[in-house]
């Protein structure tokens, strides 16, 4: 397995100096490093080469995770708004295709977080299989697999369990798209955790990690020795990448609905040695081989 981090643990906006990150990860003992693809679309060439040499100089590995702005969701039943999604959605797989990413997770088969005011689940459900298929031929020419986040029923109503999970990939049937779970939404939703990553198989693209209080794994109450057991029955060997969420404020503490400093005035360098000493454990609870 390959272990990363997700760059807003440290930050309270969806952007950053992604670079700086890279560093610090890799200085961490991670291989990966996710980041929000929101901005990408906007770098520069040199921006882009910046980060690209940076990721390859410090042996680090880069993905994509986003929750989709209403303006970007390929489930949309507006065909501007799906046309105009789908044109954004290229040009950011342009600038993944000369970083050498090959991986953009979350709900990209709607939007992020949902009004619920709205929702028609038999109809949405319909209108995202539809979107996601042609998502998934555009991003097929970059080599991007494509993650189908399987989120609790706060933030979504599409895909709430990995059952839900697994039957929409199914039913949109590109080999480029999987299913992603997050163990945070998995504690909210399933019976069972192990018996969720077990439903998912060798759908299972991506695993995001972190406690049921969105602290770094090993600071909560997870199951972490089951959800390792879970992994090594479905033979698992792709990436785990901790999503934790700690600090208030900014855009980042708003939508994640973070009203408590989680961290307890942890400076940069607590949270440096929180994620350090959380990275170990993720590779000892979890690593099977």
């Amino acid at each position: 397995m390959k272990h990363g981090i997700y760059y807003a643990y440290w930050e309270s906006e969806w952007t950053a100096d992604y670079k700086y990150y890279v560093e610090k990860v890799a200085r961490l003992g991670f291989d990966i490093l996710e980041i929000g693809v929101g901005p990408i679309a906007d770098y520069s060439q040199t921006e882009i080469k910046e980060l690209r040499k940076c990721a390859d100089d410090n042996g680090i590995i880069l993905t994509g995770g986003y929750g989709p702005t209403f303006n970007h969701n390929m489930g949309s039943s507006d065909s501007k708004i799906k046309a105009e999604a789908l044109d954004w959605y290229k040009q950011t797989f342009d600038v993944m295709g000369e970083l050498d990413m090959h991986w953009l997770g979350g709900a990209l088969y709607s939007y992020w977080p949902v009004d619920f005011s709205t929702v028609n689940k038999p109809e949405d459900w319909k209108y995202s299989v539809e979107g996601v298929r042609e998502l998934a031929d555009a991003a097929k020419p970059y080599g991007i697999d494509l993650g189908m986040e399987v989120i609790n029923r706060f933030e979504t109503h599409i895909l709430n369990t990995s059952e839900e999970g697994v039957e929409f990939v199914k039913e949109v049937d590109k080999d480029n798209v999987k299913v992603m779970l997050d163990t945070f939404h998995m504690n909210i939703e399933e019976v069972s955790i192990g018996d969720a990553i077990r439903h998912a198989g060798n759908l299972l693209g991506h695993l995001h990690t972190g406690e049921c209080n969105r602290m770094v794994p090993g600071k909560g109450r997870m199951p972490w020795r089951e959800i390792g057991d879970a992994l090594q029955d479905i033979k698992y060997d792709g990436n785990v990448v901790m999503e934790p969420f700690v600090r208030m404020g900014g855009q980042v503490g708003s939508d994640i609905k973070i009203w408590r400093d989680i961290s307890r005035g942890a400076s940069e360098e607590e949270l440096d040695a929180d994620a350090k000493r959380s990275v170990e454990f993720q590779r000892y609870m979890l690593d099977w081989r």
